[in-house]
């Protein structure tokens, strides 16, 4: 028995069970990696036949739910710094917001679902390598106890150099306020342009950029993707009418339980495990996302043909 149904703003009929399918594995990846798990469902949503305009925009809806669910496992295991992911918040609002009128202003011009897409290539595949051979690279020097101590780089450098230093008890790192503050807006902003929570963005700019131990990164991660979406949500809603409520609700009623099962297997696999997995599943994505630009590249022309 099929069945299907009806999604008003996407404008199209899709399988119940696939769309509660594809938010149980998202959640899956939620819980497991503090990603919202956007990175993944808008391409698969695009994919099934959804406008990438209203699958960028729902998908930052069952987000919402999918990092709640996340979020209460990872506080409740006190892997959650709640320090860090306000200043993180903050920025990301103010990102996000930039990020939604920049999108009303796409499509005025007619190029947002290109642009979305191309932005999605070119962000996944440098976040995705970079993740990979830092994984593989850290996995090495665990196996031989390096000599020396290397010298700072030009990054560590200038970040000290910073004014208003503040001490993080729960990621035990010692920052300035104004780099969660600035890297929240730039993935805010990000979030937004793509429909995703940023998580994907965010998990790499907490474990490279502001050296936060990979187990409180989920946690923490999680908590502003929460809030960022909520914002996001409720301006795609109202700015640009894009947010098909039925997707979501299918979608977030999978991402919920997903996202427990995900919290649980986390706390058994190791950080470097845990990135060099994110990673593959990363540039996996990015690969066919790049494969449906160059395969099909009428695709954009039948959707605006349609409308």
């Amino acid at each position: 028995m099929h069945l299907s149904i009806y999604l008003p703003v996407a404008g199209s009929s899709v399988s119940m069970l696939l769309l509660l399918g594809l938010g149980g594995l998202v959640g899956l990846l939620s819980g497991l990696f503090g990603v919202g798990g956007g990175f993944l469902m808008t391409p698969l949503l695009i994919m099934i036949g959804i406008p990438p305009t209203v699958a960028a925009a729902s998908d930052s809806n069952q987000i919402v739910a999918a990092s709640s669910s996340g979020t209460y496992a990872h506080a409740r295991a006190g892997s959650v710094d709640f320090k860090m992911g306000l200043l993180l918040l903050v920025g990301g609002i103010a990102g996000g917001s930039v990020g939604v009128v920049l999108i009303k202003l796409l499509r005025a011009l007619g190029s947002a679902d290109f642009v979305i897409t191309v932005t999605y290539v070119v962000m996944l595949g440098g976040i995705g390598a970079y993740m990979f051979v830092e994984s593989l690279r850290s996995m090495r020097v665990a196996r031989h106890v390096r000599e020396e101590e290397p010298r700072p780089s030009i990054y560590a450098r200038l970040v000290s150099r910073l004014p208003w230093k503040v001490r993080f008890d729960r990621s035990r790192v010692e920052l300035s306020v104004l780099m969660p503050l600035l890297l929240g807006f730039l993935v805010g902003t990000l979030a937004a342009v793509m429909g995703v929570g940023g998580g994907f963005i965010m998990v790499p700019v907490m474990v490279y950029l502001l050296r936060m131990p990979m187990h409180v990164v989920v946690g923490t991660s999680l908590f502003q993707i929460l809030f960022t979406c909520v914002n996001v949500t409720v301006l795609q809603a109202t700015l640009n009418r894009t947010v098909d409520f039925v997707l979501a609700l299918f979608l977030l009623l999978g991402s919920v339980v997903g996202a427990q099962i995900g919290a649980q297997l986390s706390k058994r696999l190791k950080a470097d495990q845990l990135k060099i997995l994110m990673a593959v599943i990363v540039l996996v994505v990015t690969a066919k996302m790049f494969m449906g630009l160059l395969l099909t590249p009428d695709f954009l022309l039948s959707y605006a043909g349609g409308h």
